[in-house]
């Protein structure tokens, strides 16, 4: 065995029983590096996981990307747009997008015999992809809209059909304001719009739930061609199209991507813009756990010296014996390297242990639960990336080392002489 290593072992080995001094402070040591990766694992599997679960849902309503009319005063019943099959393949060929799909919103009142509610319908077409919303769908099913008929089915949320009491099947009629058709729109020289009130009735064909309140209290979803005949607009138009990518990291790049094919007539607009007060809530945490991190590795770093320290100072003889024998103080550095990396073995292991373990856990029996009103999320997510963990290990592992430096400095001002004569 190599003598640098054998003599750690042992001082290590001393070091851990109750009669000495350090034997706490190994433990405390030990149990500090432990705890710190443990706290580093479980909140890098919380936060992603949390944020990862966040943009899932908002973009099951949104997509990742929306192309619509460049309007500066853009609402929720924004002006139809038209694209050709041409511009319609450009994108699909575009790097970096997986599906796009058309859209189209309107303002409405639900009433039943009792109560009314101020909705958003949003119109889709037989292109919508409903692979997002199914995993939320509680009763019924999703929409079945085809090319040759118009389809009075609508799918409501939860919430909703809570409010409203709401069933399959129930009939409900809807109110909305809509643009007047008129010949002359012009009054004394001036432009102007007039509305009429329009009633349609409805059939709740499904029921969903994704606990995400800013979209479950109002958004409804019809077939598309009722929006498209309450507007008076052409089949072929709508107020904009959906656009889902295949890597999310790759947002920015691919809005300036597609804003390169469409044109200026029309803007894109991200995920991030359209839920931008969200997304800062989300950077906010991101901000958090790197607090969290850099203070549990300084922990961890801490507690290996303090315990490194304790163990010097305690062999102080040891160390004047075997400089007096010859050994020089790189290599007594060395003996301590050996004690450190055997301290960081073991809190490393069990931290490892203790992180997974919980994470684990919580992804089987999902014990820690939210409240979805304020949190979004019935229960805390978790995101057990092999990449954090390895990325977690290596930085404890050389920040501990590096400040491993720090007690073993004291072994240069050990003399033999001084540290035998008060042995």
């Amino acid at each position: 065995m190599n003598f640098s290593r054998y003599i750690a072992s042992r001082i290590l080995h001393k070091g851990q029983e109750k009669n000495t001094i350090s034997s706490p402070i190994v433990k405390i040591g030990i149990t500090g590096i432990a705890l710190g990766v443990a706290v580093m694992i479980i909140t890098m599997a919380v936060v992603t996981g949390f944020q990862q679960q966040i943009i899932h849902k908002i973009t099951t309503f949104t997509a990742h990307l929306q192309i619509n009319d460049y309007d500066p005063n853009q609402s929720f019943e924004p002006n139809p747009i038209t694209f050709d099959k041409g511009l319609l393949n450009q994108i699909k060929s575009t790097p970096n997008v997986k599906h796009i799909q058309s859209f189209a919103t309107k303002n409405g009142i639900l009433k039943t015999k009792t109560e009314n509610e101020g909705i958003i319908l949003k119109g889709v077409s037989t292109d919508y992809d409903w692979s997002y919303l199914k995993p939320y769908v509680v009763e019924g099913n999703v929409l079945s809209v085809n090319n040759d008929s118009i389809s009075k089915d609508i799918f409501i949320s939860k919430t909703l059909a809570n409010k409203l009491h709401l069933k399959l099947n129930q009939k409900l009629l809807v109110y909305f304001m809509t643009k007047k058709k008129l010949e002359d729109t012009t009054f004394n020289g001036k432009n102007y719009i007039d509305y009429e009130p329009r009633v349609k009735d409805f059939y709740v064909k499904g029921i969903f739930n994704t606990g995400f309140s800013d979209f479950d209290r109002n958004l409804v979803f019809v077939d598309l061609k009722q929006i498209q005949k309450l507007n008076y607009w052409n089949n072929d138009e709508v107020a904009g199209y959906e656009v889902y990518l295949n890597d999310f990291n790759l947002l920015e790049p691919s809005v300036e991507t597609l804003n390169d094919v469409i044109g200026y007539n029309y803007t894109v607009s991200s995920v991030k813009e359209l839920q931008s007060a969200i997304f800062s809530w989300l950077e906010m945490i991101d901000v958090n756990a790197v607090i969290i991190i850099t203070l549990m590795v300084l922990v961890a770093a801490i507690n290996m010296i303090s315990a490194l320290l304790i163990l010097i100072l305690e062999r102080t003889n040891l160390v004047g014996i075997l400089k007096a024998l010859g050994l020089a103080n790189a290599n007594v550095r060395r003996i301590f390297f050996h004690v450190s990396i055997q301290l960081l073995a073991k809190g490393l292991f069990f931290g490892n242990l203790i992180g997974i373990g919980f994470c684990w856990l919580q992804l089987q029996f999902q014990f820690a639960t939210l409240n979805p009103e304020t949190y979004y999320l019935e229960y805390v997510p978790i995101n057990l990336s092999l990449t954090h963990i390895l990325l977690i290990n290596l930085g404890t592992i050389i920040t501990c080392l590096l400040m491993m430096f720090l007690p073993t400095l004291i072994l240069n001002k050990i003399t033999p002489i001084k540290a035998i004569r008060f042995s």
